[in-house]
C-alpha cells in the first residue's frame, strides 16, 4: 500500500544550504505533508540517521570529533542518553534490528552494533562502500552509499545478499541518503534536496514527498543545513522528519 501525505501548507523558498533542485520524471506522484506537531531539536546536531522506538527518537550525528549515538525525548528534545564515537569516525545512518542498534560510518567502512538499552558496543563489522543510510525490513538490512544503489544485507553476518539500482521512469536516482522502511516501501532522503523518494524493493521510485519550505533558514537562530532524517511510528502511523542542524523536528500524519 502506498502511503500519501496530506497538504496543509504552501510555502516556497529558494534552495539554501547547498540544496539542489531535483528534476522529477513525469507520471510519478508528488505528495506533500500535513504537519501535526512540531518539537524542539538540537540545533547543534548534524543529523545523519533517525529511527523511532517506544516513544523515543534515536539519532546518529556526524562530523569528525562530534559524531554520536543519541536517545532523545520527542516532546522536549532532551538528549537522555548519548554515546560519543571515537574522533576518527564520522557517524552516519542507524536502524533498529532485533533490539540492537546498528550504526554506519561514512568513509571508514566500519559499522557498529550496540545494545539498545545500554548503548554498549557489542561488535563491529566491515563493508566495502561508503556508509550513508540504513534501515531494516524485518528480514534484511538495507543500506545506501550515496549512489543510486541499495544493498540488501544479511543481519546475522552483514554479508551482501543482493543489490538494486534505484530509478524513476528509467532515470537513475542518485545521492540516496538516510533510509526508513515503511509498510513495504523504502523511504529515502535524496542528499541536497527537499525530497524523499518512495521506493519499491525492486528499486522503482513510485512517489516523492515534497518537504520544500517545511523549515526556513531564518526559523533557526544558527541557520540550517539540508533535510536528513526519517523516523516512523508504526503503531500511531506517524512520520518524523528533521535535518542537519535543524532546530525543529516535525511530526507528519501518514494517511493511506
Amino acid at each position: 500500500m502506498l502511503l500519501a501525505l496530506n497538504l496543509t501548507f504552501s510555502c516556497s523558498r529558494s534552495n539554501g544550504s547547498g540544496n539542489q533542485d531535483l528534476e522529477l520524471p513525469d507520471q510519478i506522484p508528488v505528495y506533500t505533508p500535513e504537519i501535526y506537531n512540531t518539537f524542539t531539536h538540537d540545533a547543534d546536531a548534524f543529523t545523519q540517521g533517525l529511527f523511532y522506538s517506544n516513544g523515543f527518537i534515536y539519532e546518529s550525528t556526524g562530523k569528525y570529533g562530534e559524531s554520536s549515538l543519541r536517545k532523545v525525548e520527542i516532546e522536549s528534545g532532551t538528549v537522555i542518553k548519548k554515546k560519543d564515537l571515537s574522533p576518527e569516525y564520522f557517524g552516519e545512518g542507524i536502524t533498529l534490528c532485533n533490539d540492537k542498534i546498528i550504526q554506519l560510518t561514512w568513509v571508514s567502512k566500519k559499522g557498529f552494533v550496540y545494545d539498545k538499552e545500554s548503548f554498549e558496543l557489542i561488535r563491529e563489522f566491515d563493508y566495502s562502500t561508503e556508509g550513508w543510510g540504513i534501515t531494516y525490513d524485518g528480514e534484511h538490512l538495507i543500506m545506501s552509499d550515496g549512489t543510486d544503489i541499495l544493498y540488501f544485507l544479511d543481519p546475522a553476518d552483514f554479508s551482501r545478499i543482493r543489490k538494486v539500482d534505484v530509478s524513476a521512469n528509467g532515470k537513475a536516482v542518485t545521492r540516496l541518503n538516510e533510509l526508513e522502511y515503511i509498510n513495504g516501501k523504502i523511504y529515502a532522503n535524496v542528499w541536497q534536496t527537499d525530497r524523499i523518494a518512495i521506493i519499491q524493493p525492486d528499486g522503482q521510485v513510485i512517489g516523492w514527498i515534497d518537504l520544500k519550505g517545511i523549515l526556513l533558514p531564518e526559523d533557526c537562530p544558527k541557520g540550517i543545513d539540508i533535510l536528513n532524517g526519517i523516523a516512523y511510528d508504526a503503531e500511531e502511523n506517524k512520520m518524523y522528519v528533521t535535518g542537519k542542524y535543524w532546530c525543529k523536528i516535525f511530526e507528519l500524519k501518514v494517511v493511506p
